[in-house]
């Protein structure tokens, strides 16, 4: 039986399932933004470690990542 890899980023969500909602990303899955854009990914998973990132699941099923401006 295969481990499952957790992201740092998503947890047990996949990375290509999850998709940036903000900014000049936004569409782009977030391997997609590990892949090509890792100063960003980095970035985003510093904000992940301030508490100021949201996965949400939206009506189509799809997942969104968001970043809130303020602490929660």
């Amino acid at each position: 039986m295969a481990q499952q890899e957790i992201s740092p980023l998503t947890g047990i969500i996949e990375e290509d399932q999850v998709v940036c909602d903000f900014g000049e990303h936004e569409g782009k899955s977030i391997l997609e933004i590990n892949d090509e854009i890792p100063e960003f990914y980095e970035y985003l998973l510093l904000q992940k470690e301030e508490g100021r990132t949201t996965i949400r699941r939206t009506k189509d099923k799809s997942y969104r990542l968001y970043v809130s401006r303020t602490l929660n």
